[in-house]
């Protein structure tokens, strides 16, 4: 986790998985206790399979119920059009840069 302009942000692996599920949930526990706002960085991510679609939607629930906003940046043209489909852009606001989801709030 890093932080910018007020925001925690979030450098997602190459790979959303089971394996990453404990290093993800520990970010954000660190990011929400540092920030409201909360980014996630898709830029380097490759590949995602369910387990970590599961874990992305368990953080959001997390975040949800605790007030914070959660972006996400980065994203390619595949996983973007995952999100739209699956609705996870309805919990959390897409943005194709890191200073555009760290822009106005």
């Amino acid at each position: 986790m890093r932080s910018a302009d007020g925001a925690a942000i979030i450098d997602l692996p190459s790979e959303v998985d089971a394996t990453t599920e404990t290093v993800l949930r520990d970010a954000y526990v660190e990011a929400a206790a540092a920030t409201r706002t909360i980014a996630f960085n898709f830029g380097g991510v490759e590949y995602i399979n369910s387990t970590g679609i599961a874990v992305i939607v368990g953080i959001l629930a997390r975040a949800r119920a605790a007030g914070h906003v959660v972006r996400a940046f980065g994203l390619s043209d595949h996983y973007r059009e995952i999100f739209e489909i699956t609705r996870l852009s309805d919990f959390m606001a897409i943005f194709p840069s890191e200073s555009s989801a760290l822009g106005p709030r």
